[in-house]
C-alpha cells in the first residue's frame, strides 16, 4: 500500500513555514502540505492570552522590516486600523539611572566619573585600532577592539553575558551587522558637551504593533487566509517524530508517514539531525550549535503606569540587581494587551538560561519581582495583579565560534538530500533570525526551489541588513 504523497513537505508554521506557504500560493501551487505540532500557526512569534484576559507575546517582538513586500503583507494582513505605531524608546537603566539607547552615543547620562571612564576607552581602543590590523578572535574581544575597556566593563560585557548567557570568548562576532551602533567618537564627545540625547540610531527607530492579539495575531491572520486559499493544506497537532530522508519519508507522533519530494524544515536544527537517518554522521557538528533558553515573565499591574515610564517601549538591564536582561512596557504596545486599561497595565520581563548560567525555574518569577522593585519599574508588591510565566527551551540561537563550521557540514549533507533548513532555528543565524528575516527566508527558500533564484537572506546576512532588500523573484506576485 503506497504512503500518501506531497511535492513540498513544511514543517512548522511559524514565520519560515508561514512565508513559504505564501509564496507557494502566490505562484499556484498546490502540491505542499504544511504540518505544525502546536494547535495554530505562529511559533516562537505566537501569543497567549491569559485567564486574566492580558496578552502575552513569546519574548519582545515589534514589527520592522527589512523587505517591503513584507511590509506590504503586513499592511493586507491586519489592515489599516490594526496597527498602531510607536517611536522607539529604548533605555539602559545603569547606576539607578536610565541611558537613552544605544549607550555609547549618550555617555552624558552616565556619572561625570564613568563619562571619562568610558572616553578613555574610546581612545584607546582608537588608538590600538590604529595600530594593529589583526580582527579579533571573539565578541569579548570585539568589543575591547570597538569600545575599549570603560562602555566594556560598565555596559556591553555585563550585558551580554545576561543576554546570550554564554562567555563572550566562546561568542563570534560575525552577527553583529545593524545590531549594535558603532561609535563615532567626536560625535560620543559633542553629545556629551551639549548633554544632549542622541536616539534615532537604528533599523527599528520606529516600529509598529498590533492593535489586537498580540504579534500572534499576524500569523494567525495569514494562516487563516493560506487557509482559505489553500484548504486542507495546513494541518495542526502533527508533531514530527522521524525523518527518512534517503527513502524520503516522514514518520508522524500518531505513527502516520507521509512521503515528500523535498522538504523545508523550521524545526531545530539539531533536533532535525537527531530525527533523521543523518544523525550518526552530523551529531557531532550539531554539538557545536549552541543556544539559550528564555523564561518570558508578564507582571500585570494595578492603576497605571508611573510618569518615569509612560513612554518607553523596553529597556536593558546589566546590573546584578535583575536576573532579566530587557523589560517592555507591553501595555505601551497596546492598550488591549491588558483586560481594562484604565485600571491596569503590564511589564514582560525576559531571563536568558543555559548550561552555563542555570536559572532555578521555581524562582525566577519571584526573583524578577524582586528586580523590578530594585530598578523602580514597580513602587511596590501591592502594584501586583498577577504574573504569567513560560518557559522558551529554545529562545535564541547562539552566534558560537564553532557555528559557522557546523553550519557548513549540516546544511549541505541535508540538502544533498532534498531537505532544507530555514528560519531562526531551522538556519541557526541569529543575525537573519528576526520575524522579517524568518519569512524572508520561506519565501526565498521555495523561489530558489522554483526558479533557482538566490537565498540572499540566508547566504549574504550582510547585504540585508545593509539595506531595504526587494530581491526581483521575492517582489514579482
Amino acid at each position: 500500500m503506497s504512503l500518501p504523497h506531497t511535492g513540498l513537505l513544511i514543517i512548522g508554521a511559524g514565520p519560515t513555514g508561514l512565508g513559504a506557504a505564501w509564496r507557494l500560493v502566490a505562484r499556484g501551487e498546490t502540491d505542499w502540505q504544511l504540518c505544525d505540532a502546536a494547535p495554530h500557526a505562529g511559533g516562537l512569534a505566537g501569543s497567549v492570552t491569559d485567564e486574566h484576559g492580558f496578552t502575552w507575546d513569546l519574548g519582545g517582538h515589534v514589527q520592522f522590516s527589512h523587505y517591503d513586500y513584507f511590509d506590504d503583507l503586513m499592511d493586507e494582513l491586519l489592515g489599516p486600523d490594526g496597527w498602531l505605531y510607536h517611536q522607539r524608546e529604548s533605555w539602559v537603566w545603569l547606576r539607578q539611572r536610565f541611558v537613552p539607547y544605544p549607550f555609547q552615543l549618550n555617555l552624558h547620562r552616565l556619572p561625570e566619573r564613568e563619562q571619562w571612564q568610558c572616553v578613555r576607552g574610546l581612545i584607546t581602543a582608537a588608538v590600538a585600532a590604529a595600530n594593529d590590523a589583526a580582527p579579533p578572535d571573539s565578541f569579548g574581544r570585539w568589543i575591547d577592539a570597538a569600545f575599549g575597556p570603560g562602555i566594556g566593563d560598565v555596559f556591553l560585557r555585563p550585558y551580554n553575558w545576561k543576554v546570550w548567557a554564554h562567555r563572550l570568548d566562546q561568542l563570534s562576532w560575525s552577527w553583529i551587522g545593524d545590531r549594535v551602533a558603532l561609535v563615532n567618537l567626536p560625535r560620543v564627545v559633542e553629545n556629551i558637551r551639549l548633554d544632549r540625547d542622541d536616539v534615532s540610531w537604528g533599523p527599528n527607530n520606529q516600529f509598529r504593533f498590533p492593535r489586537h492579539g498580540g504579534t500572534g495575531a499576524i500569523w494567525r491572520a495569514l494562516a487563516a487566509r493560506l487557509d482559505h486559499a489553500a484548504p486542507g493544506h495546513l494541518q495542526f497537532g502533527r508533531r514530527l517524530d522521524c525523518i527518512d530522508t534517503a527513502a524520503r519519508v516522514v514518520t508522524f507522533a500518531n505513527g502516520q508517514q507521509l512521503h515528500y519530494d523535498r522538504l523545508l524544515s523550521t524545526m531545530p536544527l539539531d533536533a532535525l539531525v537527531a530525527a533523521s537517518d543523518l544523525a550518526p554522521a552530523l551529531t557531532p557538528a550539531a554539538r557545536d550549535l549552541a543556544f539559550s533558553s528564555t523564561h518570558v515573565i508578564g507582571v500585570g499591574l494595578h492603576g497605571s503606569a508611573p510618569p518615569h515610564l509612560t513612554g518607553k517601549c523596553w529597556m536593558y538591564f546589566p546590573e546584578d540587581d535583575c536576573p532579566f536582561y530587557r523589560v517592555t512596557h507591553f501595555s505601551h504596545y497596546s492598550p488591549n494587551n491588558v483586560a481594562d486599561i484604565t485600571r491596569q497595565w503590564s511589564l514582560m520581563a525576559e531571563v536568558s538560561e543555559s548550561r552555563v548560567k542555570p536559572v532555578d525555574e521555581t524562582r525566577v518569577v519571584t526573583g524578577t519581582i524582586d528586580g523590578l522593585l530594585n530598578t523602580g519599574l514597580i513602587p511596590e508588591r501591592a502594584s501586583l495583579h498577577h504574573t504569567w510565566h513560560r518557559r522558551l527551551p529554545r529562545g535564541y540561537p547562539t552566534p558560537s565560534l564553532g557555528r559557522d563550521a557546523a553550519l557548513a557540514a549540516i546544511l549541505p549533507a541535508f540538502e544533498a538530500r532534498d531537505v532544507f533548513s530555514r528560519g531562526r532555528f531551522g538556519a541557526w543565524k541569529y543575525e537573519v533570525s528576526n520575524q522579517d528575516h524568518s519569512f524572508a527566508q520561506g519565501v526565498e527558500c521555495v523561489d530558489h526551489l522554483l526558479s533557482g533564484s538566490p537565498e540572499t537572506t540566508l547566504r549574504q546576512p550582510d547585504v540585508v541588513n545593509g539595506r531595504r532588500s526587494t530581491p526581483r523573484a521575492v517582489a514579482a506576485k
